[in-house]
């Protein structure tokens, strides 16, 4: 319960103890979907790479021997089904729909992939979203997943919200960038996901450095990192730091995201293997 409680919980989003009105959000899945696994990939702010980080972590636990399915629940951005040159429609019967595959066997649901055109907009306000998003979880037929990964719109707002009441999130992942307000930034996500109990397992800096291939100095093009300190000061883990690479947008642009090297994320991907432990 905060310091600054006023006993309205009509008003609060803190699912502490003390909740008069503890209301159920929580959504089933699909009868026919088995999901052992669901991890949010947040941010406080867009443009930080959410949608990169949830592709090579899908990517990575697929080459781990997992199998990996990304929820696409950036639905007025999403971005997924590009990075993995995935363009065919989703297939839907009376039973369910079923997701999209990539060349490697990723599970993939966007809104892009039921859009007549991917640069179709979508125009809609925030509680049709977030019921596009828990259809997402309810009506497709996610078969034997290990790990979910669900890129998540930037903010604290209606879809995020959703999720997190929504869908049995095991644990969030935090993407940000090295600018002086990181701090911020990686504060809200973090004391959002404290708000609602959900456990961090990490943060990831992407665009943390670029690499000169001339000299193979690192260049802190985005200023100097402080996201050590701000680790260590919410007692979070660094699970990554990912350089400004063309070679990755390359891959995004021609869906080749599965080729890419992913040894970056080798640490992120022991410790979202060590929740099973």
């Amino acid at each position: 319960m905060s310091e600054k409680c006023d006993n309205n919980c009509s008003s609060c989003s803190e699912n502490c103890d003390q909740r008069t009105d503890k209301t159920d959000f929580s959504e089933k899945l699909h009868p026919l979907s088995k999901v052992k696994k669901v991890i949010g990939i947040v941010s406080g702010k867009g443009g930080v790479g959410k949608s990169l980080v949830t592709s090579l972590l899908a990517v990575t636990m697929n080459q781990m021997g997992y199998h990996s399915a990304i929820l696409d629940a950036d639905i007025t951005g999403p971005s997924i089904p590009k990075a993995f040159g995935v363009t065919h429609a989703t297939s839907k019967d009376g039973i369910g729909m079923s997701p999209a595959k990539s060349k490697t066997g990723i599970s993939i649901m966007s809104i892009n992939l039921l859009l007549p055109h991917d640069t179709d907009p979508v125009v809609w306000r925030g509680p049709i979203i977030a019921s596009a998003v828990k259809q997402f979880w309810t009506d497709v037929i996610w078969e034997d997943v290990d790990y979910m990964f669900v890129d998540m719109p930037p903010g604290t707002g209606d879809v995020p919200l959703t999720v997190f009441q929504s869908l049995p999130i095991d644990g969030i992942i935090v993407v940000t960038s090295p600018q002086e307000l990181v701090s911020m930034i990686v504060g809200k996500a973090v004391k959002m996901a404290r708000m609602m109990n959900i456990p961090i397992l990490g943060v990831i800096e992407n665009m943390s450095y670029f690499e000169c291939p001339d000299n193979g100095k690192k260049y802190q093009v985005f200023g100097e990192s402080h996201i050590d300190e701000i680790a260590q000061a919410e007692n979070i883990e660094i699970l990554a730091k990912l350089p400004i690479d063309p070679d990755i947008s390359r891959a995004c642009d021609n869906g080749l995201i599965e080729e890419y090297d992913h040894q970056a994320f080798a640490r992120a991907g022991q410790m979202i293997r060590a929740m099973d432990q």
